[in-house]
């Protein structure tokens, strides 16, 4: 009780203070780390604290840091990393950040595609969430209360270890956190079903730059329509999400064939582009273009991995993808009957009967340099340029290409029914992503020019006015602010590709809960 009067004391001070970051003249590093200890004496934080002085200062960065291109020594760094470890260490960070005119950067899994939850070109902290990851599975409900340090893995872990009959439609790679995924859109191989995750999250609680804690009755159906889709980090902290499980078999289908150029990959992912879309709700059937090598001379070619998913029995998918696309050759030994929980591990590019165990695992630093960028298809591609993309894909050879069909549920929910607007329309999602190992500026700038090219390339073929983008693909190339100033106009530019129609009603509860814009990054929500 102490501790919470002490805290509600401050947050009046905060709420008084006169000079906000935008006028804060110096950075108080040694104010900050004062006022934390000060105002979180009841649950001690300098164990949560690491400064650059700090032995393990280094490694927790790397912990949570996904792509090497911002993992550099020219990459700007912390002032310090706060591993909150509960909801008051949150809370004292937010307000003390805040008190002294620092920049607070917040970090679940740390797969911002741009490293926007871990960089900045002001003074900053991070606020780093993995150590509140606690996962409630409540069965009486069907429903699970997951704060957002919890990786994806961690979530269907904790679930299919108390059920074989539900499950959660999220992504496919298991070290991503739920608070970043989760507020970006969250899109997965059961969309198609159930929609995105944020069609399936009943509740939530945020910290908000007034050191408050609201959950869904408190913060209003405008926020928490804003943070489902909207992105968390630019209205406060997202503690935890209250998921609605959704029903899925005991036993699920799933499959993995791949084809080559010279086996007819052309043609089959062209006729896919009208397959996939119209298939039953239950089923999800991913192309994957990848470049693999011919021979040991170099030659090299596109082999296409036709993944699919079924909420049901082998017999069944085969008999449908007979009718429906029997160029694909679907035999009954391609299938794998198994639990949804060994569903995502298959689909995480593990073989079929790894222990789910697997999905607890986590990283210690980065593994790759990569590049990714995306884009929605509302028309089929024409086979010559299926072919363009092959030639494009084999110059640059680290490169694939995820193809997402869409259809069944996500034609149904409208476009305003959260923040993310890429429903009816869209035949499929794309993802160009291109990784590399070798460091150097001068192979980033090859691999990043490239990706850029095929996107470019692709411009005639995809969605206009404007070309759409997924906020959970983070690409500055849509359009970028300044760490230090969010401008609206700038905003209005990749907040449509993102939100479409949905920024105007953003920009209204951005303006309502942090009007001194404190919480924003490159590609946030700006204040009116």
């Amino acid at each position: 009780m102490k501790f919470r009067n002490t805290l509600a004391l401050f947050i009046l001070s905060v709420l008084s203070f006169s000079v906000s970051w935008t006028t804060a003249k110096t950075v108080d590093i040694d104010g900050f780390l004062q006022c934390l200890t000060k105002y979180s004496h009841a649950y001690p934080i300098q164990e949560a604290i690491y400064t650059p002085q700090n032995a393990s200062f280094q490694s927790v960065l790397l912990l949570h840091i996904n792509n090497r291109r911002y993992s550099t020594s020219t990459t700007p760094k912390p002032l310090a990393i706060i591993t909150a470890k509960n909801e008051s260490h949150v809370q004292a960070t937010v307000l003390c950040a805040k008190h002294h005119g620092l920049q607070l950067k917040i970090r679940s899994g740390g797969h911002d595609f741009e490293g926007l939850s871990y960089t900045s070109d002001i003074p900053f902290v991070i606020l780093d969430m993995f150590n509140i990851n606690s996962i409630d599975v409540n069965l009486a409900d069907n429903t699970a209360w997951v704060h957002s340090g919890a990786t994806l893995g961690e979530v269907y872990y904790a679930i299919g270890t108390k059920t074989n009959v539900y499950g959660f439609p999220a992504g496919l790679c298991p070290t991503v956190g739920a608070g970043g995924h989760i507020s970006g859109g969250g899109y997965g191989v059961m969309m198609r079903k159930y929609g995105l995750s944020v069609d399936n999250v009943v509740d939530a609680k945020i910290v908000t730059v007034k050191g408050q804690i609201l959950d869904r009755k408190s913060m209003g159906e405008d926020l928490f329509w804003a943070i489902r889709g909207g992105g968390g980090a630019s209205f406060g902290v997202i503690l935890s999400w209250k998921l609605q499980l959704v029903p899925v078999p005991s036993k699920v289908t799933v499959f993995n064939v791949t084809k080559t150029i010279e086996e007819g990959a052309t043609d089959l992912v062209y006729k896919w582009q009208t397959v996939a879309p119209e298939l039953p709700k239950d089923f999800f059937l991913r192309a994957m273009p990848q470049v693999k090598n011919i021979d040991t001379k170099g030659n090299k070619t596109v082999a296409v991995s036709f993944i699919g998913q079924f909420l049901g029995q082998s017999e069944e998918v085969v008999a449908l993808l007979n009718e429906r696309f029997p160029e694909l050759g679907l035999q009954r030994t391609d299938c794998h009957e198994v639990r949804w929980v060994e569903a995502t591990v298959f689909w995480a590019e593990n073989p079929v009967g790894t222990p789910i165990d697997v999905l607890l695992d986590k990283p210690t630093e980065p593994a790759t340099f990569y590049k990714g960028k995306a884009d929605y298809m509302k028309e089929p591609l024409p086979k010559y340029v299926i072919e363009a993309l092959w030639k494009k894909m084999i110059e640059i050879e680290n490169i694939w290409v995820d193809m997402n069909p869409y259809g069944g549920r996500m034609s149904e929910i409208p476009e305003s029914a959260t923040p993310y607007p890429h429903r009816a329309g869209n035949l499929f999602f794309a993802l160009y992503y291109s990784s590399w190992y070798d460091e150097g500026t001068e192979t980033t700038d090859k691999y990043v020019r490239l990706t850029r090219e095929l996107y470019d390339m692709m411009t005639p073929y995809v969605s206009k006015s404007p070309r759409q983008a997924f906020q959970n693909y983070r690409d500055l190339d849509i359009g970028v602010n300044q760490d230090n100033q969010t401008s609206l106009r700038v905003a209005t530019v990749y907040g449509r590709k993102y939100f479409k129609g949905n920024l105007a009603r953003l920009i209204r509860v951005k303006t309502a809960i942090d009007p001194h814009n404190f919480f924003r990054h490159k590609q946030s929500i700006p204040p009116f």
